[in-house]
């Protein structure tokens, strides 16, 4: 069952009415900008989410309506598969767009106990966040967005050394997106799912819908969110303009 607050954020989203997340058609509206849309990516052409075996899309109102005609049947589960990926390319080359990224996500809803850490965990405050603006390490976990801000992070400390840290910034007024850095040195030792799970925890205790995505091949990263506590809920293609 997809979360309330995961239905009502692709509403605003994809520019739609809460049912049409839940029902079980796809949809394609003309993007209208809503308070409340997630916008750490900016405003795009057009973008497409696959959740429960169907389609949102919102966009350009020439794209929106090439999508409708070529898509108004199609399935979901396997839109993104290479050669509909292709065909899609294909037609937003003709609006002077392309295939911009396409992600996995998961969500979780509840608080769980954490994998075990032998490190200390020391928390940060937005407040506390800015003093690693511009620190590579951690271009994972702070993104440092003016339209979607960091509030929250954890990190895995070891002797006065950060050795791995997780961040979550608010991309809307109710799901947080969360994100990890471990240091090279450190990585397969389940730190990553360990700091994920805490950081998970604490925004759901702060009534927030955390939210984590990744790239379609990073399989470790999807288990971390797995570890985590996190299941996937849905994926989503973001377009871009060519010219």
């Amino acid at each position: 069952m997809i979360p309330d607050a995961l239905v009502t954020q692709l509403a605003l989203d994809y520019c739609c009415a809460p049912e049409a997340v839940t029902d079980g058609a796809n949809h394609f509206r003309v993007f209208s900008p809503q308070d409340g849309r997630r916008r750490f990516d900016g405003d795009r052409p057009v973008k497409l989410a696959a959740v429960n075996g169907k389609l949102l899309c919102t966009g350009r109102a020439d794209i929106i309506e090439a999508l409708a005609g070529r898509l108004k049947e199609a399935d979901g589960t396997w839109l993104f598969e290479m050669d509909a990926l292709r065909r899609l390319d294909a037609l937003l080359q003709e609006f002077g767009c392309r295939v911009g990224q396409v992600h996995p996500f998961f969500t979780a809803t509840q608080i769980t106990p954490a994998p075990q850490m032998a490190l200390d965990a020391i928390w940060y405050e937005r407040g506390q966040i800015a003093q690693f603006e511009g620190d590579a390490r951690f271009s994972e976990a702070f993104a440092f967005c003016p339209d979607a801000p960091d509030v929250l992070g954890v990190a895995a400390v070891q002797d006065g050394e950060i050795l791995a840290m997780a961040g979550a910034s608010a991309d809307s007024p109710q799901l947080w997106q969360l994100g990890i850095n471990v240091l090279p040195e450190m990585r397969g030792r389940g730190i990553g799912a360990a700091l994920i799970a805490r950081l998970k925890n604490a925004v759901i205790a702060r009534g927030k819908l955390p939210y984590y995505g990744t790239a379609v091949s990073h399989i470790a990263s999807q288990r971390v969110a797995v570890k985590a506590g996190f299941l996937p809920a849905w994926a989503e293609l973001l377009g871009e303009e060519t010219v």
